[in-house]
């Protein structure tokens, strides 16, 4: 079984072909880092990665069949767990396929259209809010701003009722004035008249009682 092989079984437990190569990328990548820093990764059941040391020494090349000095180098190890020797020894021991491991991808993958609907569901209520919000603060704005307007408009109104007011007011107050002075100037005419007419009068009795007496 080669690394695509290994895909497609996984495949067929976790739901999909992406999670399945993902996955496994994980796990190597993880085992390989930690090997290459000198630290054991055991798995209970499968074994143990580790990095082991190897001296310096003679080898042959295979080819020509010349000695070669090969360095000192580290190389990784694989040492199986107990599990895992026991059920290569005896295969029929081996449990069947995708039991756990098949109801737990049917789990996940039953859970992850649930998922992506909230998720949904959650920003679409967000952008409603949003929506409202900004709706909300637009008319309360336009209330205001019409409210300013009618203010505005309410003071501009009072200020020419005023100065049309005022005018007509001096004209009112000049039109009385006109007409009040004629009455007078007429009135004391007239008394000045009735004050001759009684002087004259008083003037014709005392002559003629002046004339009586002689």
């Amino acid at each position: 079984m080669n690394k695509a092989e290994l895909i497609q079984s996984l495949e067929t437990r976790l739901g999909s072909k992406k999670a399945a190569s993902d996955a496994l990328e994980a796990v190597v990548d993880a085992i390989i880092r930690e090997v290459a820093k000198g630290n054991k990764v055991g798995i209970t059941g499968f074994g143990t990665f580790e990095k082991i040391s190897r001296a310096a020494r003679t080898g042959r090349n295979p080819r020509t069949g010349t000695t070669v000095r090969i360095k000192k180098t580290s190389v990784p190890k694989f040492k199986p767990g107990t599990a895992f020797k026991a059920v290569v020894a005896n295969p029929r021991s081996l449990p069947k396929t995708g039991n756990a491991g098949g109801r737990a991808s049917s789990a996940a993958a039953a859970a992850a259209p649930a998922k992506a609907a909230a998720k949904k569901t959650t920003a679409k209520k967000a952008t409603t809010a949003k929506k409202a919000a900004t709706t909300k603060t637009a008319a309360a704005t336009k209330t205001t701003a019409k409210k300013a307007a009618t203010t505005k408009t309410a003071a501009a109104a009072k200020k020419t009722t005023a100065k049309k007011a005022t005018p007509a007011k001096a004209t009112a107050k000049k039109t009385t004035a006109k007409k009040a002075t004629p009455a007078k100037t007429t009135a004391k005419k007239t008394t000045a008249k009735k004050a001759a007419t009684a002087k004259k009068t008083t003037a014709k009795k005392s002559t003629a009682k002046r004339s009586a007496r002689r």
